[in-house]
């Protein structure tokens, strides 16, 4: 694939998901209804997250390609050197130069292993896991679209007559116990790890109040 048709490609991704978004905001404005324009505004920026999950994800992912293709010209023309540094790569771990320049000789009677070897010893990368920008992308829109969708469930529910109340408790335990799950794989307390998320997204929560306040936003 081209680099042109690749950089098409990304853009008019990018446009749908794009176009996507602004639809849903468009239908959210125009939505009477304050739980349904939640709805479709949760929709809207989803669908703009996932949008720059993919752009991101895609980005890197060619960058890595690009990387490797220099390795893969490098090694076509230049084998001694490039045996050579990976040599020093394999002496600065402590095998011995002479062992070192040896093991990499043999790597280049695999042109395919050599690369791949480049690839992991030299750029730290692995050419079988670039990232995946569908996979990013879906997974942004799905963690968005939960997060969205969890404070609107005792309205869409009916759950009690201050149905607010509800939001703001279900809000605050699901937060909580995503702080302290991911403090689990940080080595950090799990009550300050919760108390942490909760404690910035009060603080995201206020900020965003006190702008709907001064632009004369109602809840009711």
């Amino acid at each position: 694939m081209s680099a042109n048709h690749a950089d098409a490609e990304l853009v008019e991704r990018w446009r749908e998901e794009k176009t996507a978004a602004w639809l849903y905001g468009t239908v959210a404005a125009a939505e009477p209804d304050p739980v349904k324009r939640s709805m479709f505004t949760g929709l809207a920026g989803a669908f703009s997250m996932a949008a720059g999950e993919y752009v991101s994800m895609r980005s890197q992912r060619e960058m890595y390609e690009y990387q490797i293709a220099q390795e893969r010209e490098e090694l076509e023309h230049y084998p001694a050197e490039e045996a050579e540094e990976l040599a020093l790569i394999y002496n600065a771990r402590g095998v011995p130069m002479a062992q070192a320049r040896a093991m990499t000789t043999r790597l280049l009677d695999n042109p395919a292993r050599a690369l791949d070897t480049l690839a992991r010893e030299e750029l730290g990368l692995n050419p079988d896991d670039l990232g995946s920008p569908w996979g990013a992308a879906l997974s942004s829109f799905i963690a968005f679209c939960a997060g969205a969708a969890l404070p609107l469930l005792p309205f869409v529910l009916a759950l009690g007559p201050r149905p607010i109340a509800w939001a703001a408790g279900l809000s605050a335990v699901a937060l909580f116990a995503v702080g302290a799950t991911i403090s689990l794989f940080s080595g950090r307390s799990a009550a300050a790890g919760g108390l942490r998320m909760l404690l910035i997204a009060a603080a995201a929560g206020a900020v965003t109040y006190g702008l709907g306040a001064l632009l004369g936003v109602s809840l009711g």
